[in-house]
């Protein structure tokens, strides 16, 4: 049965006279048959406010929609009834088709409910299996997670710390997600942390206590190193000597020798031989140090732990600065640098086996703070110091510091410029002391031969400064030459060269003789040569006192010639070029004052004998055949002189002295021929001059033995100022003493002023005296006209 159809809704059209507005309904139909976003006509209808124009505009279009049905509708009204004629016949075969499938149904669920009985059995039961299957799991992951707890606790025990980390790491990452009881996985999540910071504390308290003890190993591990430094040094000296001495044998070998000196094997001893297997004898061990840090590492802590162990070592090395105020520097140097000699022999380790601990830059930086402050300490101790060899044992410490810490790499030019800037300080120093000590050996000199009763005592005395005059071994006791106060000198002279090169050596510096030499000469010169001189003019009181010190100077020359020598050989300086460079003797100023001095006392002592002059008979009848009293006298003395000074002054220094006292003599000679105590003397007295002046030429020649023929010559000259004189009273041409060539050649040291003033006291034999030129009588012989006419012609040239 049909329905009854519904009235028809008719859509009124919407009157509007408004063309904008007829638009904007053309516009929003369009939009919405397109099936177009409605949203911009929407907000311009409510920005200009005007909502109900666009909402009578969508009921117009609603209404327009609603006729267009209704038109379809009346088009398929027929085909709509045929539709519903063909649904009521397909309801009747549906119901027919719904008891045909609830019978089915019942016949289903008779025959179904056994299996589907069956089936929930099964499904219970495969639940139950995979729930036990589960649990099966469960339980082996919680027996395998036991068992990585046990390990973890047993490595915890042992403090095997990165294994218990492993295996935290372990159960964090395979079993933390898989154990499936929460109150287990809360537990792990509690204690996984807890176990971290427990780890990271232990190794954190190791790491402070190898901290504390790496400044003891430190301190001990850089007195070894710097030992073995030192140790090290002295074989190369020991090799130096003999190298010197292999130089020396060959140089004055004859034949061609070839000298091999074996070296003796050093690896080892310092770059590697110091805690290179982590232990050793100064305890320098780095397990506790590298175990923190890979622990750290495996903690992801490692930027941190770097950081902390860097600023932890530079506070530590800040401490090392630290110098104590209550000690003196000079005792507590050693510790002071081998403190930090050993800090650096660590940190070097460190950077080589730290696996980056530590990187080049920071140990660098380390070490300039570090050079920094020795230089500042060593500039203020240094500035403090009034004894040279303080300094000298501070130096040599600090050189063997940079020995040691170059060898690891370490610059150490900045120290060796601090030792270099106080090296004339120093020697200064070193003068001061050298001029004490040398005062004192030379104010106890007692001016008396030094005995040696043993072999040692010449060998230690004569041997070791060079000074003997032969290389065979004198026989014992052994009276010396000098006195004690040349040994004695020359031992403070030998310490003070080696102070001196001990000082320049290992400072920096390659060639440093000329250095050594100027200092060494400053103190022969300035320091001995015066404190000699103010002895000689102070406490010389006897010929056997100057005599004494005549031979020590002589020793002295010998001594200086091997100071100098020694003074090379300890720079490394060939001898040849000292030998090559010889300079004039330094001790020439006190050397000259004694044999001054000596030769001044004996022409005092000649001076007594010479008054014997006076007794001469100047106008005696004969002249004397053995020589006058006087030089009788004199002889005998220089006699036992040349018989005593033989002993122990060398046969230059004796010539030299026998020189003056001949020239003295002479001089006394001439100068009583010229005095007014003689107011006249004939040629006899001058014959007996001229016969004393031959026994003192005889003298000299007696002295053959001791001296060369130039050397008897040069004091046969030494007469040579009387001689002359009396060669030319006796002369029977004096005027040729006019002529230049013969003047020149046989009275070059006559002065014409004497010579006339002698001349004129000259009488003959007749008693006839020819002083004046005015009232000569026709008796004078040619000789005495010759000799009137040679005073006339050289009073006229005065």
């Amino acid at each position: 049965m049909l329905s009854s159809k519904p009235p028809r809704r008719k859509v009124v059209p919407a009157n509007g006279d408004d063309s904008a507005d007829k638009l904007d309904q053309l516009l929003l139909s369009s939009a919405i048959s397109n099936n177009e976003d409605l949203g911009p006509f929407i907000r311009k209808a409510f920005t200009s406010g005007k909502p109900e124009t666009l909402h009578h505009h969508l009921r117009h279009f609603a209404r327009s929609k609603e006729s267009e049905i209704e038109e379809v509708c009346k088009a398929h009204y027929q085909d709509f009834i045929l539709a519903v004629d063909d649904l009521r016949s397909l309801l009747s075969d549906v119901d027919s088709l719904k008891s045909s499938l609830s019978d089915s149904n019942s016949r289903l669920q008779h025959v179904a409910r056994p299996l589907l009985s069956s089936l929930d059995a099964f499904v219970e039961t495969r639940n139950v299996s995979k729930n036990v299957n589960l649990a099966i799991d469960s339980v082996r992951t919680c027996v395998k997670l036991m068992e990585v707890c046990t390990r973890a606790n047993r490595h915890l025990a042992d403090d095997n710390f990165y294994m218990a980390l492993k295996c935290v790491d372990a159960i964090e990452r395979e079993y933390l997600d898989q154990t499936a009881s929460s109150t287990l996985r809360r537990m792990l999540e509690k204690k996984i942390p807890e176990i971290r910071s427990y780890i990271e504390r232990k190794v954190n308290k190791e790491f402070g206590d190898w901290l504390v003890e790496i400044r003891v190993v430190s301190r001990n591990l850089g007195q070894l190193a710097i030992g073995q430094a030192s140790a090290a040094r002295q074989r190369e000296e020991d090799l130096r000597i003999k190298q010197r001495q292999a130089e020396e044998q060959s140089r004055l070998s004859v034949r061609d020798c070839i000298y091999a000196l074996e070296e003796e094997d050093e690896d080892g001893i310092i770059a590697g031989g110091i805690g290179e297997d982590g232990g050793g004898a100064a305890g320098f061990d780095l397990t506790s140090l590298c175990r923190a840090y890979h622990i750290h590492q495996t903690l992801g802590l490692e930027d941190r732990f770097k950081q902390y162990y860097f600023e932890n070592r530079k506070l530590q090395l800040t401490s090392d600065f630290q110098v104590s105020s209550m000690t003196p520097f000079l005792e507590s140097h050693q510790t002071f640098f081998a403190q930090i000699a050993g800090f650096f022999v660590v940190e070097d380790r460190v950077l080589r086996a730290g696996g980056g601990l530590i990187s080049k830059m920071e140990v660098e930086n380390l070490w300039d703070i570090a050079v920094s402050k020795m230089c500042s300490v060593l500039e203020d101790q240094f500035s403090r110091m009034q004894t040279a060899n303080h300094l000298l044992l501070i130096k040599d410490y600090v050189s063997l510091l940079g020995v040691t810490l170059r060898r690891y790499g370490y610059p150490i030019d900045a120290l060796l410029d601090v030792l270099s800037k106080h090296r004339d300080k120093y020697h200064e120093l070193l003068l001061s002391d050298c001029r004490k000590l040398i005062a004192e050996a030379v104010a106890a000199d007692k001016f008396e031969q030094m005995l040696m009763k043993k072999e040692y005592e010449y060998s230690m005395n004569v041997l070791s400064f060079q000074i003997q005059t032969s290389d065979i071994i004198p026989a014992f006791p052994y009276v010396a030459p000098f006195s004690s106060t040349v040994p004695d000198c020359c031992r403070i002279v030998r310490s003070f060269i080696e102070d001196s090169v001990s000082f320049m050596s290992y400072g920096g510096q390659l060639e440093f003789y000329e250095v050594v030499k100027k200092y060494l000469d400053r103190l022969l010169s300035e320091v001995l040569d015066e404190a000699l001189v103010k002895l000689i003019n102070t406490s010389i009181n006897g010929v056997s006192q100057a005599m004494q010190m005549a031979a020590n100077m002589a020793v002295l020359e010998r001594a200086c010639d091997f100071f100098f020598r020694h003074a090379a050989q300890l720079s490394g300086v060939p001898l040849r070029m000292v030998e090559r460079s010889r300079r004039n003797f330094p001790l020439r100023k006190a050397r000259d004052a004694a044999e001054e001095m000596l030769s001044g006392l004996l022409k005092a002592k000649v001076d007594g004998f010479m008054t014997l002059i006076e007794n001469v008979n100047w106008m005696g009848d004969e002249a004397p055949q053995s020589g006058n009293e006087y030089v009788n006298e004199v002889i005998i003395y220089l006699e036992i002189l040349v018989s005593t000074a033989q002993q122990i002054l060398p046969s230059q220094v004796l010539k030299r002295v026998l020189q003056e006292v001949f020239a003295h003599i002479s001089e006394k000679i001439v100068g009583t021929l010229v005095s007014d105590s003689v107011k006249r003397f004939n040629v006899n007295a001058i014959t007996g001059i001229e016969v004393d002046i031959r026994l003192l030429e005889s003298f000299a020649d007696n002295q053959a033995s001791l001296f060369s023929d130039g050397d008897v010559d040069v004091l046969r000259a030494s007469l040579a100022g009387s001689k002359q004189l009396i060669n030319l009273l006796l002369s029977n041409h004096p005027e040729n003493f006019l002529n230049p060539v013969i003047r020149e050649r046989s009275y070059n040291t006559l002065d014409h002023k004497k010579v006339v003033i002698v001349s004129e006291k000259l009488r003959d034999p007749s008693d006839r005296l020819f002083g004046t030129f005015g009232s000569r009588g026709a008796r004078q012989n040619p000789k005495r006209k010759s000799l009137d006419t040679l005073i006339k012609r050289l009073r006229d040239v005065s």
